[in-house]
């Protein structure tokens, strides 16, 4: 009898990495788990845009984890770039929100003021989130951002990094 291996198919392909990522976080291995949540953005870029938002998270939460509060923000703003519909555009500014809230009371706002460049750059076609990052950094900053944003949760994101 010849056993014939097909090759896992992309969302398989998806699904085991992110159980190989969950099980190296869970080991406290997050080089690991950076280096699966990575494959993952590659294997889901074009065509598993809901996999991509959720891998982006959880690589911001690792990089959370570690003190590395400018890679967090830019893998959430990265998520909420490529989010493909409006809910996951909300929820995406829900737990930058959360992020943000936790950056502002762990007193490393400022780190938010710099070097954000690179992201910058991936925004500029998106005038509403270019908008956004730029209001962050102007609070990141310590300047006093007055500004509304149609999306209920940007304003709210905003308001726990502010408070």
């Amino acid at each position: 009898m010849v056993i014939k291996y097909e090759p896992l198919n992309r969302k398989e392909r998806i699904a085991k990495l992110f159980r190989e990522a969950i099980e190296a976080e869970n080991k406290r291995d997050l080089d690991t788990a950076k280096k699966k949540l990575d494959e993952i953005l590659h294997e889901s870029i074009d065509t598993e845009p809901e996999l991509y938002f959720e891998a982006c998270f959880r690589l911001a939460e690792i990089f959370l984890d570690q003190d590395n509060y400018r890679g967090a923000v830019k893998c959430a703003l990265r998520a909420i770039y490529m989010a493909p519909s409006d809910d996951l555009i909300r929820l995406g500014f829900k737990r930058l929100g959360d992020m943000l809230f936790i950056i502002k009371s762990a007193g490393k706002r400022e780190e938010l003021s710099r070097n954000m460049d690179s992201i910058k750059a991936l925004l500029k076609d998106d005038e509403l989130l270019s908008s956004f990052l730029d209001a962050l950094v102007g609070i990141a900053r310590g300047e006093n951002i007055e500004v509304k944003f149609p999306i209920k949760e940007m304003n709210e994101a905003l308001e726990l990094f502010k408070g």
